[in-house]
């Protein structure tokens, strides 16, 4: 099939270089958001799909809103039968849901219809989940809210963040994008979404990852896990923003030393080897921090140059 492709970040190349590679169809154009003015000097930088997209040698039609203007009017042009989005950053309005003969189809990192909305995988982690996952669903007018023509679930493991949940899915869910591809020319139709379960995941604003430290050690550690590596979970520290980049959960089992044991919530205590935080249940272990007008480094290696005491606390 002709297919018009739109994405914009890292995660969405995968499923582009994939559509290109099949010989069953050919991307006619790429949807992408515009060029970023980036560094001290503000360069505009194309982003990851239209960087790709460049060296693919497939135009790019560069836009942050299809509603009306050059960018609508270059979709409309295009006579596609299938147009896939992947993290495309941009509403499709509903006059153009049915300029592609077949519609829009939409992989989503979710289990829909849990965690509909743009920080599906941040959430999850965020609210504790043990599994997530993707799927293919046809646009809709309604947020996330289409049938879903292919799902596919992974496991949340303690340690994983989203980051690495978002670089492994987007490349373990794009024959996903492959397969409904082969449903919609076989006239398979897509199974409507549950009404019950539904979960919204809005964006990640800079209070959402501010860590409460008398908060239990799990809950912040999912906090920290779920947004990173970026923005980063934060407390303050002498009234500077310090982040939480990495952290452990401790497991029965684990000594730790008495001052450790009995740290009080927010209370940054040392040892030799290893930095912990108190919470309000136990020790949560910082791995990895990164102080004010600091390189990220090993808790471990922070501390050993801070002046920590009974006193130093995360608020």
């Amino acid at each position: 099939m002709r297919l018009l492709f739109a994405g914009t970040p890292d995660v969405a190349v995968p499923t582009l270089t994939a559509l290109v590679a099949d010989p069953r169809h050919e991307v006619a154009a790429v949807l992408t958001r515009p060029d970023a003015a980036v560094g001290r000097h503000r360069t505009p930088r194309p982003c990851p799909v239209a960087k790709a997209a460049e060296e693919l040698g497939i135009p790019a039609i560069k836009a942050t809103s299809v509603k009306s203007g050059e960018g609508h009017d270059a979709i409309t042009s295009l006579d596609v039968d299938v147009a896939v989005v992947v993290a495309y950053g941009g509403l499709i309005p509903a006059n153009l849901l049915a300029v592609p003969r077949h519609g829009w189809i939409n992989l989503h990192f979710s289990l829909l219809p849990r965690w509909r909305g743009a920080a599906p995988i941040q959430r999850a982690i965020m609210a504790g989940d043990e599994e997530a996952g993707a799927c293919v669903f046809q646009l809709v007018e309604s947020l996330d809210a289409g049938p879903v023509y292919r799902t596919m679930t992974v496991p949340i493991g303690p340690m994983t963040t989203a980051g690495e949940l978002l670089d492994e899915l987007a490349h373990t869910a794009t024959p996903l994008v492959i397969e409904a591809l082969e449903d919609i020319e076989a006239g398979v139709e897509p199974t409507p979404q549950s009404v019950e379960g539904v979960t919204i995941a809005p964006q990640i604003h800079p209070d959402d990852v501010r860590v409460t430290v008398t908060a239990a050690a799990q809950e912040i550690d999912n906090l920290v896990r779920g947004v990173s590596p970026t923005p980063g979970a934060w407390a303050e520290l002498d009234g500077k923003r310090f982040k939480i980049l990495r952290t452990r959960c401790l497991e029965a089992g684990d000594g730790v030393p008495s001052t450790v044991a009995t740290a009080q919530p927010g209370q940054l205590v040392a040892t030799r080897k290893q930095l912990f935080l108190g919470t309000g249940s136990q020790p949560l272990e910082l791995l990895q921090v990164q102080a004010f007008g600091k390189r990220a480094m090993s808790g471990a290696d922070w501390a050993r140059g801070a002046d920590i005491d009974a006193g130093t606390r995360l608020r």
